[in-house]
């Protein structure tokens, strides 16, 4: 039999993408004011602004408030306000993995609900998956529902749940509650809800992160009802859909050009005749960039086509990850200082953020180990 393998087809950009960059590129100098070094702001009038261009949901059907735009014209918006550190955190899970997996599972009504507002920059998402215990280990999950009249009644708690705080719904993963003993298959309950965070009985905590920040939260749910028009899919079908979920999240660009900033301040430091070991450091990362960027836009093109490239997400994934974490290490080698949050030179600040944020690029969207494991299975290898 065959070995399966990985497809990383190379594509062109067409016209209709590359005229679109222009444009993003203009929109971006208007609100140059609220560039910074990473997409991590979160700002609701920045993204009601990407709304009303049309620059949220592109992909999306016009009958649901998308574009029917392509996932390249998509692909160079994101790029680009990726490059510039625009403020995306308040529609970006909301365009990247919800809107998606309420249009691919969700019932008529709930598209008709949430899909516009997402698109509109209105309505913000955030994710309900991992949880204290267990990690990324989401079939480990021990928060439970229970069908009752109406509805649901849900009882867990979830972590590191970027944005809880600022968000309008989760999408919440969970087992159904089962009753005696245990089912060996540990994917057997799993369900999606689409979860108002503002229902009674959710209590929200801040998580700070290394760099005294509150992106991250803790949230504990008692006795919460869910009406049962917010069930997403089907009661059991959660593992399917929430790999498919985690495929969007891994697809993105976002995975290799948070610190696309860092770099270009490397580049200019090196000047116009670095020396050999600067120059062969950089363009290291200036190729290894290329690569990612090729194999993502592979990964968009799969994604135009109706496929569902989660193994070649998770690749990308894996080695986006660590190139993220090797820029910063490469960067103090290359031009030595001593990190510092509140430096007034940038490149002292961008190396201080960049290397305190460096532990949570292989967790985020998946841990190293979780990717390796679905890279072997696509390989098979497992």
């Amino acid at each position: 039999m065959a070995t399966p393998m990985f497809r990383f087809d190379p594509v062109e950009l067409p016209p209709e993408a590359i005229a679109l960059r222009q444009e993003v590129r203009e929109f971006i100098k208007k609100h140059d004011d609220l560039m910074g070094f990473s997409r991590g702001e979160f700002n609701r009038d920045f993204s009601r602004a990407m709304g009303k261009n049309g620059w949220i949901g592109m992909t999306w059907p016009k009958q649901y408030g998308g574009h029917e735009r392509s996932s390249f014209e998509r692909y160079v918006v994101i790029e680009e306000m990726l490059a510039a550190g625009a403020p995306l955190s308040a529609h970006y899970t909301g365009d990247r993995q919800s809107g998606p997996n309420i249009l691919r599972f969700g019932t008529e009504e709930q598209k008709q609900f949430f899909l516009p507002k997402i698109a509109a920059g209105e309505l913000t998402f955030c994710i309900g998956m991992s949880e204290p215990n267990s990690g990324s280990d989401l079939a480990g999950t021990r928060t439970r529902a229970v069908k009752v009249d109406g509805g649901y009644k849900i009882d867990g708690s979830k972590l590191w749940t970027s944005n809880a705080h600022r968000a309008d719904y989760a999408i919440l993963f969970c087992k159904m509650a089962q009753e005696g003993q245990a089912d060996p298959d540990r994917h057997a309950g799993a369900t999606q809800f689409l979860l108002p965070l503002k229902s009674p009985g959710i209590e929200i905590r801040p998580v700070r992160n290394l760099l005294g920040e509150h992106h991250f939260n803790e949230i504990f749910l008692t006795d919460v009802f869910v009406p049962d028009w917010l069930l997403l899919g089907r009661e059991g079908n959660g593992w399917n859909q929430v790999t498919s979920e985690l495929a969007f999240e891994r697809s993105a660009p976002d995975r290799f050009l948070v610190l696309f900033q860092l770099l270009r301040e490397m580049v200019r430091m090196a000047g116009p005749s670095p020396d050999r070991a600067t120059a062969a450091a950089l363009g290291k990362l200036i190729a290894q960039l290329a690569t990612l960027r090729s194999m993502s836009l592979s990964i968009a093109g799969m994604l135009q086509e109706g496929l569902q490239p989660n193994n070649e997400s998770a690749v990308v994934k894996d080695l986006g990850t660590r190139y993220e974490q090797d820029i910063p290490v490469v960067a103090r080698q290359l031009f030595p200082t001593e990190p510092e949050l509140e430096a007034a030179e940038t490149y002292v600040s961008m190396i201080a953020r960049s290397t305190m944020n460096a532990p949570r690029f292989s967790i985020q969207g998946g841990t190293r180990e979780i990717l390796r494991g679905i890279i072997a299975r696509g390989l098979g290898l497992r």
